[in-house]
């Protein structure tokens, strides 16, 4: 999945260990949408599909249907902790379509539902910042070697975002920084 000098190596294998990674990352918040949008599971859908192609499923038009559909879920929630949740989840689906591109942006697709998840957490604890630190210190104990490797890849994080961006780049330079055995 390479071809010019602006783009980055990218299997299928990679694709799908980030795709694993970020829905990981989304079910654990996926209760606090379905607590305040009982029977709406289109978020929970979102994370499945995620999880079919990071187990072996073709990307497709199930990922793209349900990401959307997470979407559309995170504009009828009520709470804004339900919101970045129900993101959290389409950003999972999303991973699936990381692009080959040396492009900073790039690396929401890595990292955006763990960022979404860490400030879903937050806002379910009161706005509490001490929970999504806990929360990106959770995230970067379950990034396996590849994800780190692929993440390295890209350029770091773009600024900007608002606070999910701000976590994005709290996550991007932690991971970085590890020590992985090869």
């Amino acid at each position: 999945m390479t071809g010019g000098t602006d783009e980055i190596a990218l299997s299928k294998q990679d694709l799908r260990e980030v795709t694993a990674f970020a829905a990981a990352c989304a079910e654990v918040v996926l209760a606090l949408f379905e607590a305040d949008q009982p029977g709406d599971s289109r978020p929970r859908d979102a994370v499945g599909a995620a999880w079919e192609f990071a187990r072996g499923g073709e990307r497709g038009k199930a990922l793209r249907d349900t990401a959307f559909a997470a979407l559309k879920a995170a504009k009828d929630a009520d709470s804004a902790a339900a919101r970045e949740a129900a993101w959290a989840a389409m950003s999972a689906a999303g991973a699936a379509y990381l692009h080959p591109l040396a492009k900073a942006t790039q690396v929401k697709h890595i990292l955006g539902a763990a960022a979404h998840a860490a400030r879903a957490a937050e806002l379910a604890a009161g706005d509490d910042r001490s929970v999504g630190a806990e929360s990106l210190g959770r995230t970067v104990r379950r990034a396996t070697p590849v994800v780190v490797d692929v993440l390295r890849r890209f350029p770091a994080a773009p600024g900007g975002g608002g606070r999910v961006g701000e976590l994005i780049r709290v996550l991007d330079a932690e991971l970085r920084s590890l020590t992985l055995a090869e």
